[in-house]
């Protein structure tokens, strides 16, 4: 029987109450390449952000939660270097301390948000979120959160229940369409359908997307089939099962992401755990974080902790006609901003 990929079914959650335990929240250093993983576990009114040490997959933290944060989905780096995480359950976004985990805002309140899934922050340093129920992409102003529209409208090239999305090397938007068996492509600036890039067989649900080192796409394939499929990154032409099913006892598999060490590392909702695999041939490794590390309980999405300092364009201003286009860091962009300069090249 279809386990259908909503993340706040009930009928699973009673099977594992017994790894539901809140996780105390500590304060921790910043590490480099650590993994953050999210988790739909709504039995838990406090289902944190779990982080765990590069290279052994240990336990560290509950890195960020939240009261409101059940059925943590989406995980995404700002170019503020802050933490931004979507909950399947309420219309908004949260963002945290990037170094610490401390809450510091809703970044998005959008009552038009029925079930966000990941989010991705644009080139355009925008953030744009899958709506799953809305059968959309969202786009909200990367500074403020202010909704910008729908970037992919509703049903768009035949899209239905939206999971993953990534900005793929040729600038485009690719899309997980879960009940469409797909993954879509729509123009990356315009938002407009292009084609289906990829598409599996009736028993493939694609829950998660990423390009790998070789540029390629890999799609996580979860609910049935339980494996990751490789599909040319250029063509869309199928390549092979990557990882095949059940490999090292994957079950529902849901985030997918390539590590600093190269490898793939792969969410296996069912088990509680994150499976690594061999980035290269798609063999098993090891289970990287043991099966309910920490209280984790349904994993989902991952993200490793490899942020790099992004700069940002703006328009110096300290009066015309000395006014000049200036690459700053992101941290010093208030202050610009503050006193008159904008953001973009001068025109």
């Amino acid at each position: 029987m279809k386990i259908y990929f909503n993340l706040i079914a009930t009928s699973i959650f009673a099977i594992v109450l017994g790894f539901g335990a809140n996780v105390a929240k500590a304060q921790v250093s910043y590490s480099a390449n650590d993994l953050l993983v999210s988790s739909a576990n709504n039995t838990d009114p406090l289902d944190p952000v779990r982080r765990y040490k590069k290279g052994t997959g240990e336990f560290i933290s509950a890195f960020a939660s939240h009261p409101e944060l059940n059925d943590s989905v989406g995980l995404a780096f700002g170019p503020d270097g802050n933490l931004y995480v979507s909950s399947a359950g309420v219309g908004k976004i949260f963002r945290f301390d990037g170094k610490t985990g401390q809450f510091l805002d809703f970044f998005v309140t959008d009552p038009g948000l029925l079930s966000a899934r990941n989010i991705r922050f644009g080139p355009d340093g925008n953030l744009y979120v899958t709506d799953h129920w809305g059968h959309s992409v969202k786009r909200y102003e990367g500074d403020t959160g202010m909704f910008l529209g729908d970037f992919v409208t509703s049903g768009s090239g035949g899209l239905t229940n939206p999971s993953d999305l990534v900005f793929g090397p040729d600038g485009h938007l690719y899309v997980a369409g879960y009940n469409s068996h797909q993954v879509l492509r729509y123009n990356g600036l315009t938002g407009a359908f292009i084609d289906v890039f990829a598409s599996g067989s009736a028993n493939d649900y694609p829950t998660g997307l990423t390009f790998g080192p070789d540029g390629n796409l890999y799609v996580a394939s979860g609910d049935i089939t339980n494996k990751v499929l490789r599909f040319n990154g250029t063509t869309g032409a199928f390549i092979n099962d990557f990882v095949t099913a059940n490999s090292g006892g994957l079950s529902f598999t849901s985030g997918l992401a390539f590590g600093p060490d190269g490898n793939l590392y792969v969410s296996s909702l069912l088990t509680h755990q994150v499976l690594r695999y061999n980035g290269t041939t798609g063999a098993f490794i090891d289970a990287f974080v043991a099966a309910g590390s920490g209280g984790l309980v349904r994993p989902t999405y991952l993200l490793f902790d490899n942020r790099q300092p992004v700069p940002v364009t703006i328009c110096h201003k300290p009066g015309t006609p000395t006014e000049k286009t200036l690459v700053i860091p992101h941290q010093a962009l208030a202050g610009h901003l503050g006193h008159g300069d904008t953001r973009g090249a001068c025109r």
